[in-house]
């Protein structure tokens, strides 16, 4: 992939979209999608003219982000017009869409998919990389879920359990940096948990109010990430983190435990480290131990397994880890952690450098080059 070049068509690219109409904020994070898009599709399928490819990427992902928030205010209007629903506070429609949205008709991980799409305002790509699917299904998946409401009155809200999903990825969406949508989702969530008493809800609003709290510490001023580890915990939010700990130890309390709550005490005991080697990472492995028995989810082994190896030591990390399918994203880089912790810098290198290749993000994808790069010079470059 030549950087150099797509960084040399950004500015033409640019000019294209902002000509054919598109306001400049809204064409720079289409390009920004486009050029994500390249750094995908290039390597095993360059294009014949590279110029051309980009403008009708970007084209397209401003015309899917113009369609996408012009439907957001069609619901909105409509929305006006029916009953209130159930717990959702009146005066914020946008809740009261989510609630809408996760239909009784509808399957939970459907009503997730279409909120995402029809309201949170996220694509169908980012949504599969979510749910880590193809593409391809998840818009099949939208489709159905649409087709299922087509016909339906949208007058009955959808239960707690589906909103909370919804909620979680949009923040998640909003913390990767790809969609800045992190500050609406705790937003959302403080309101709901003003509405419901719920220890899920306060789970899932301490699990942000957490992890927003590193924030400002997560990238460099050059805008290369910077590992938890690296983190200058000093920039960390001190009044976020204490009032998410507030929330989750009141949330504990109640004897009701779910995942978002489990996620937030992880969150919480990366938060009372002084240092990273302060970490009690003995904790966190239990922790994840209860999210596994909740979950079932392969994501939350992948974490377990770089915690087993802070615990453990790397090769009971790397055992853990052989127990995960090979496609799981971003198996490669914790692979490729452990293997440095274990003192094997070759298969460390090459894991980098494959899991870069497959990273979801441009940022991602040049912190695993860097690392990739900082071991072959270790070795000479051998």
């Amino acid at each position: 992939m030549d950087e150099a070049l797509l960084r040399s068509l950004t500015p033409s690219v640019l000019g294209v979209l902002v000509r054919r109409g598109a306001d400049f904020a809204a064409a720079e994070d289409a390009v920004q999608d486009a050029l994500v898009d390249a750094v995908r599709v290039w390597p095993a399928d360059p294009p014949r003219d590279p110029k051309g490819w980009l403008v009708t990427a970007a084209w397209r992902r401003f015309l899917d982000a113009t369609r996408s928030e012009a439907a957001r205010r069609r619901r909105e209007d409509l929305v006006d017009g029916e009953p209130v629903p159930g717990p959702v506070p009146a005066a914020d429609d946008t809740l009261q869409l989510y609630f809408l949205c996760a239909h009784p008709s509808l399957t939970p991980s459907s009503a997730v998919a279409l909120t995402l799409r029809a309201v949170g305002g996220l694509t169908t790509r980012q949504i599969a990389q979510a749910y880590l699917v193809p593409e391809a299904t998840m818009a099949q998946r939208v489709s159905r879920a649409k087709r299922t409401v087509s016909g339906v009155r949208f007058d009955r809200p959808g239960d707690v359990a589906t909103v909370l999903r919804v909620l979680y990825l949009v923040f998640n969406e909003g913390y990767s940096g790809d969609v800045d949508l992190a500050a609406e989702a705790i937003r959302l969530t403080r309101r709901l948990a003003a509405a419901i008493d719920h220890p899920e809800v306060a789970g899932l609003l301490a699990l942000m109010l957490l992890h927003h709290a590193r924030r400002a510490a997560r990238t460099a001023p050059d805008g290369s990430l910077v590992p938890l580890a690296e983190q200058d915990r000093g920039r960390w939010d001190t009044v976020a983190i204490a009032e998410g700990v507030g929330i989750l130890q009141a949330a504990l309390a109640r004897d009701r435990l779910g995942e978002f709550q489990a996620q937030a005490a992880v969150a919480a005991l990366h938060a009372d480290a002084p240092t990273a080697g302060e970490t009690d990472w003995v904790q966190i492995v239990e922790w994840y131990d209860e999210l596994a028995r909740l979950t079932g989810n392969p994501v939350v082994r992948l974490n377990r397994a770089v915690a087993v190896g802070e615990a453990d030591g790397p090769r009971a990390g790397l055992a853990a880890l052989a127990e995960l399918d090979t496609a799981l994203p971003r198996r490669d880089a914790v692979a490729a952690y452990l293997h440095e912790r274990d003192g094997d810098p070759v298969t460390a290198a090459r894991l980098y450098a494959e899991a870069a290749r497959k990273a979801p993000n441009l940022a991602e994808r040049d912190h695993l080059t860097r690392q990739a790069a900082r071991l072959h010079a270790g070795r000479g470059g051998g």
